[in-house]
């Protein structure tokens, strides 16, 4: 059986052109190397070199080997390099989703860190995706970390806060709240509120929550899948939106942001699966953590907190 010592001590001694120093080489003794050499002829059939007293040179079926065997080494050596890399974090794939408009004000500061710290790493993105979905995906392993609003605990996935936001409200241009000094949560209690149609969202339940705070329950008539869809009917007349304050990235025609006094808050998390997280996940995980990533600070004076 033709081993990779083989063909490693067949590359030196091709190379070289002399066994004692290929010998030194590959750290073998010149008789073991030139046992080798001759198991590798026998394995073959065929001489691969002609030796003489003063030379060796390779014969033709040597010189055919030689570009064979350089590339079956640099095969190997390339998946060996892989491997250590894969275990130790450095090379791979990383799949990771992001609900609403976190894609716009999270996702680019994670890639340039990700980026700088891990070249070799690739980053498979799914964007717009509501908490549910993302916590399906990280279960089933279709995804590997997600940012999303955490609501009631799931087996297996663990969390770590990248912010904690202020629900606002996004209005028509023309509604009348659109010139008040003043916001309350009052205010809206006859208000057609557009909300997420997925009955699991974790705003939707913040909204619920902060709603019940001030006496009143939401009135609804409208829902859109993602934030892009709240705000277009939103701009359409159809109705208000509590959305959380990173949704005032996103510039739409017709939709003005106002802050409401007394407003519930909503996490933003980077969620994983503590229970087939791969070395490579991890390694993003402290790197993140390492540059600041995480920070669980309002951005604004603390109103009453709302669990998302």
């Amino acid at each position: 059986m033709i081993e990779l010592r083989h063909l490693r001590h067949f590359v030196a001694v091709a190379e070289t052109c002399h066994f004692g120093r290929a010998a030194e080489q590959v750290h073998i003794a010149q008789p073991a190397l030139s046992q080798s050499i001759r198991q590798l002829e026998s394995h073959l059939g065929a001489a691969l070199f002609v030796r003489t007293t003063r030379s060796v040179n390779l014969t033709p079926a040597g010189d055919f080997l030689l570009g064979e065997a350089r590339r079956a080494l640099d095969i190997v050596d390339q998946s060996v390099r892989g491997v250590q890399q894969i275990s130790a974090g450095q090379l791979g794939l990383v799949r990771i989703a992001f609900t609403g408009t976190a894609a716009f004000n999270i996702l680019p500061r994670m890639a340039r860190i990700i980026r700088a710290e891990h070249p070799d790493v690739a980053l498979d993105i799914h964007a717009d995706l509501l908490t549910p979905a993302q916590l399906e995906g990280l279960t089933t392993r279709q995804l590997d970390l997600g940012v999303l609003r955490p609501g009631v605990a799931t087996e297996g996935i663990e969390t770590r806060t990248i912010a904690v936001e202020r629900l606002v409200l996004a209005l028509p241009i023309e509604h009348r709240l659109v010139n008040e000094p003043v916001i309350s949560m009052s205010d809206l209690r006859t208000e057609n509120m557009v909300r997420y149609a997925d009955s699991h969202s974790a705003v939707n339940e913040a909204v619920t929550r902060s709603c019940r705070a001030s006496g009143f329950e939401p009135l609804s008539d409208h829902s859109g899948p993602g934030t892009s869809v709240i705000l277009g009917l939103v701009s359409g007349g159809l109705g208000v939106a509590l959305v959380p304050e990173s949704v005032r990235s996103v510039e739409l025609a017709g939709v003005v942001f106002r802050e409401v006094q007394d407003s519930a808050t909503t996490t933003l998390s980077l969620a994983w699966n503590s229970e087939n997280a791969g070395p490579l996940v991890h390694q993003v995980i402290r790197t993140l953590d390492a540059e600041g990533f995480f920070n669980s600070r309002f951005p604004h004076p603390r109103p009453t907190e709302v669990t998302a």
